[in-house]
């Protein structure tokens, strides 16, 4: 049975066939083997049983949140107060790409927006600053990859939802692995500079230029405050902070001037296109992870690596490996909602807390956006940089391995993960 949906799954993605319907043949086959009468019964059922979770409506108000944040000019402000906290070194220009993302991390969630957002503003400056354009292009895609790992992340609300694990200890756990993974590109983008001798093209600002760029850009930099700090504290659940974060950005928005009516049913059309791919994916997911279940295969994998149980860095780095190739050649949301399942049993037999899992996860699934041949962020930054999507894909390895490298340091060090979440009680 499981051999026989795989290959079915293989096929139809070969061919072309979009995703939740290479999921949706795939399941059909599956309930052949398992008893094709359950098809119309189970099916629908755990369709909608798979989206119908409460704390899953808090993806599209994040989405919405960044959407809008773009439309009223809150993400340019942060980019004005990144050009100057950081614009003034050698490769300044790669510097504020990082800086960038790690603000417009705290609103939105999302890798590809990040990418789409900021990649169209900065390539085109980091090649006046005198960056080959497939690095520029590498260093966009590479650093939004910080989107899903700072709070809010969707990914971390998808685990979550599969794992009856806290949605604020997550977001807690990953600041610190979002923090680190942009020092690493920081550091990356350094040895380039230097490297190539790029020249130091803006003045050192003042201390009242910073104050007054962080001034303005200070309704974007609380943004982040508000959505942690109200699930924390339990003033509000993941969704009651999507809603009011979408309400916040609004007001700021329009109180400051640049967002319209018209802006705001833009991203709101934008938002549901978004949502709705992946909700699909999510529903059709979870059939095929019924019957993944109904065949055993989680328990079949516990017992696969239960030699190595007494190991948890061995047995994360296991599963790190298998999600990372799932990933290249599987959508992101379906490799998650697929994976924990399975992987949550032998990640609790090895005394794996299930918040550090989620980290590691959300991180092994967010570099799946920049390896070929799916890697979406890669396909952005291509189209926003005007480069060969192949050229990019050969260039794009190093990136990857400082990712892999930060990802290799948070499973031997689960207390970079867990000492915020812990000391935060």
């Amino acid at each position: 049975m499981i051999w026989a949906m795989l290959a079915v799954f293989v096929v139809h993605v070969l061919l072309g066939l979009p995703l939740f319907l290479a999921l949706l043949t795939t399941a059909v086959v599956g309930f052949a083997f398992v008893d094709p009468s359950m098809l119309a019964r189970l099916g629908p059922q755990q369709f909608f049983g798979g989206i119908n979770v409460f704390s899953l409506m808090a993806i599209p108000l994040f989405i919405l949140a960044g959407n809008l944040m773009n439309a009223s000019g809150l993400t340019e402000r942060l980019m004005r107060l990144a050009r100057l906290l950081v614009g003034h070194l050698r490769g300044g220009m790669g510097h504020v790409n990082v800086v960038s993302s790690v603000f417009f991390a705290g609103v939105n969630g999302s890798a590809v927006a990040d990418t789409s957002a900021l990649g169209s503003l900065l390539v085109p400056s980091m090649r006046k600053e005198g960056y080959s354009t497939s690095f520029a292009a590498g260093l966009t895609a590479g650093s939004s990859l910080i989107g899903p790992i700072i709070p809010p992340s969707i990914f971390m609300i998808l685990y979550a939802s599969l794992t009856n694990t806290s949605v604020g200890k997550l977001f807690l756990a990953g600041v610190v692995p979002g923090i680190l993974l942009g020092i690493a590109f920081m550091l990356m983008n350094a040895w380039y500079a230097h490297r190539h001798q790029l020249p130091v093209r803006t003045r050192k600002p003042s201390r009242r230029e910073v104050m007054g760029a962080a001034w303005s850009a200070m309704p974007a930099l609380v943004a982040p405050f508000i959505i942690v700090s109200g699930i924390v504290l339990g003033f509000v659940t993941p969704t009651e902070s999507g809603a009011l974060i979408v309400a916040y950005v609004i007001a700021c928005g329009l109180w400051l001037g640049p967002l319209r009516i018209g802006q705001i049913w833009k991203a709101l059309r934008e938002t549901t296109k978004l949502t709705s791919a992946i909700f699909v994916i999510m529903a059709v997911s979870s059939i095929v992870s019924w019957l993944l279940s109904s065949a055993q295969v989680p328990m079949q994998f516990v017992s696969l690596l239960t030699p190595y149980v007494d190991s948890p860095v061995l047995i994360l780095l296991l599963l790190s490996a298998i999600t990372f190739v799932t990933g290249m050649f599987m959508e992101e949301v379906s490799a998650l909602m697929l994976l924990t399942p399975i992987f949550m049993p032998v990640a609790m037999a090895a005394g794996v807390d299930l918040v550090h899992l989620g980290v590691i996860i959300t991180l092994n699934i967010t570099i799946a956006l920049i390896t070929p041949p799916m890697g979406a962020c890669v396909f952005v930054a291509a189209a926003v940089s005007r480069l060969d999507i192949t050229s990019l894909f050969r260039t794009i390895w190093p990136f990857v391995l400082v990712a892999l490298l930060v990802l290799c340091l948070l499973i031997l060090f689960p207390g970079l993960t867990l000492w915020l979440p812990t000391f935060l009680g």
